[in-house]
């Protein structure tokens, strides 16, 4: 196991930001419109849609560019199975954050690639979006590419918050195991520690600020959380190759954990969405990042 917590310390950072074409899987992706929501007007790299209780939210690319995930991040499906999808160069993906507005207030689901090559400030800037008018910062998980978007460096090269007016929600299994158990985490303590006066964490089933519910999704990290919205979920890491795992859910990726729990977690959930007719937002899913 420390091995395999080592391989994910060392993951390069090219397949953060690997390149993609355009295919079919993007296309069925964008089709929120057949999800009964109403999409609104776009800038580069968002998309922004309206939830069944007025709220909107955003999809916001923080990865440059096109991205695919290759076929070895997917070692627990076949040859034949993968080479059904007629995807050699890679399934396509994405580095993704959402932002809400709910009742006059911002809430962002994730903070993305920070420093890593993030174009969260940037896509912010453009939706004309100061990051002190967000007031809540709820994370999926906590590895790299979802909150290294919190902090950035002053004059004088000091972490500082990104989002100072921000109350941060964690769950208490994810931070718990982070700051206790999972070794190279020294990006997680310091940038735990650096909002350690607004963060709050919360247990699966809390009912949170604007009437988001945390949904346990564990599996890909031990406390990783999907959270609900009206008719929104949004699922987080649960897929990192939408085009294989929507139709097998039993594959993993080799980012996951604990894969026997990753993998219940991905087909009760997509039950679920299937059956409750939710609009899935995912943090890997292709652009533009919505999927039924």
């Amino acid at each position: 196991m420390n091995k395999f917590f080592a391989f994910l310390g060392t993951i390069s950072l090219s397949m953060l930001v690997a390149a993609c074409s355009d295919t079919k899987t993007a296309k069925e992706t964008a089709s929120a419109e057949t999800a009964g929501v109403e999409t609104a007007a776009q800038v580069e790299g968002t998309k922004t849609i309206t939830l069944s209780n007025g709220a909107s939210v955003t999809w916001i690319q923080d990865n440059m560019g096109n991205k695919l995930n290759p076929r070895s991040l997917f070692s627990d499906a076949s040859d034949s199975l993968y080479n059904s999808l007629n995807m050699p160069d890679g399934i396509p993906a994405s580095v993704s954050t959402f932002l809400v507005k709910v009742d006059g207030k911002y809430i962002l689901f994730d903070a993305g690639l920070g420093a890593f090559g993030g174009q969260l400030m940037s896509r912010l800037a453009a939706l004309g979006v100061n990051p002190d008018s967000i007031g809540l910062v709820y994370l999926t998980h906590f590895h790299v590419d979802h909150i290294s978007g919190l902090v950035a460096k002053d004059d004088a090269g000091n972490d500082t918050k990104v989002f100072k007016n921000a109350a941060v929600y964690a769950g208490k299994v994810e931070y718990d195991a982070w700051m206790n158990d999972i070794p190279k985490n020294d990006l997680q303590k310091n940038i735990m520690a650096l909002y350690k006066d607004s963060l709050h964490l919360f247990a699966f089933g809390d009912s949170l600020p604007h009437g988001v519910l945390a949904i346990d999704a564990v599996g890909h990290t031990p406390g990783h959380t999907a959270f609900q919205l009206a008719n929104l979920i949004i699922v987080g890491d649960l897929m990192h190759g939408y085009a294989l795992q929507k139709d097998h859910p039993e594959v993993n990726s080799n980012y996951d954990m604990d894969k026997p729990k990753s993998a219940e977690s991905r087909k009760r959930i997509m039950q679920y969405a299937r059956d409750s007719k939710l609009l899935m937002a995912g943090m890997h899913l292709p652009p533009p990042g919505f999927a039924e």
